[in-house]
């Protein structure tokens, strides 16, 4: 099949790239296709893109089995205004572009598999939310919104559509179990905040083999939370990171320092609520890693300090 990633060079796309390219044509669209070529596996092409005007990319789009769009600037920073309209910018007018060259394609994708996230939802502790969960409020609940939205057109060519809400995705090389190490390896690793807010995780493996799940299925549309079965507390979550890691997990990160360093960046942090991916289960898809200490055994059986 051939498969065009927008966003292929990131921690997601990089995943999916390793697991696919052996038995899958794939095109990677991205800003840096110089450096990103020789970082690919063999077969894979790194095509050019600015992710805001049409160009030569269209034409990769023809006749694909699918197009997966996992564009976006990271969340990981200060948000300041500049930083909340690049955040926008990058997944909200990138997705519009990707839909507006699929309107103009002879032979469209047969499926689109756009990325989200869980930060649509409310973001209530007390609260437990799949799919049918309405979306909430909030700066993260309206670029979902946006987001998704602006995503749904390439219906109208007849091109099956998948959101996948992603929730905190734990893997290698990147994404927010990288950056939860550094602390835990030296001693001084802990919960965040209060610890009580929930943490809907899922592994790495997980997404990209539910991302093929839902390319397969013609009969699957719609939303999709990207979270194992299991979420748990932050508490929860550093007792175990400590645990497979045989460090303490006792030095709690303070609320008020997370703001410090990440303005209203933080609150993706402090607050959470508990997902669960109703579809995805009743679909018939069976998780890899359903339990927290499986997955992070299994991502760190080679990482100890």
């Amino acid at each position: 099949m051939k498969i065009v990633i927008a966003g292929g060079t990131g921690f997601i796309g990089k995943a999916m790239v390793r697991a696919w390219a052996p038995e899958h044509h794939l095109v990677i669209l991205t800003r840096a296709p110089e450096r990103a070529q020789p970082q690919l596996p063999a077969g894979v092409r790194a095509l050019g893109w600015d992710g805001e005007t049409l160009g030569d990319w269209v034409q990769q789009l023809e006749g694909a089995g699918a197009l997966i769009n996992l564009a976006g600037e990271s969340i990981a920073q200060r948000w300041t205004p500049a930083v909340k309209q690049r955040l926008w910018d990058s997944r909200v007018k990138t997705t519009a572009l990707l839909t507006q060259a699929v309107q103009q394609l002879q032979s469209p994708p047969r499926v689109m598999l756009q990325a989200s996230a869980i930060g649509i939802y409310d973001q209530n502790p007390r609260t437990t939310c799949d799919e049918s969960c309405p979306p909430g409020s909030g700066f993260l609940a309206e670029l979902g919104k946006a987001w998704e939205s602006a995503a749904q057109p390439v219906q109208e060519r007849g091109v099956r559509l998948c959101l996948m809400r992603f929730g905190v995705v734990l893997g290698e090389g990147g994404g927010a179990l990288e950056r939860m190490l550094t602390p835990f390896k030296l001693g001084m690793g802990g919960p965040l905040g209060s610890g009580q807010q929930w943490l809907s995780w899922v592994h790495i493996e997980d997404v990209v083999g539910a991302a093929a799940f839902l390319m397969e299925r013609d009969d699957l549309s719609g939303a999709f939370n990207f979270t194992a079965p299991n979420p748990v507390t932050m508490n929860e979550f550093a007792k175990t990171l400590g645990k497979v890691l045989l460090r303490p997990s006792f030095v709690r990160a303070p609320a008020f320092a997370l703001r410090l360093v990440l303005g209203e960046g933080a609150d993706a942090l402090l607050q959470g609520s508990r997902v669960l991916p109703k579809r995805l289960l009743e679909a018939g898809y069976e998780f890899l890693y359903p339990h927290l200490e499986d997955a992070l055994r299994r991502l760190l059986a080679s990482n100890h300090a």
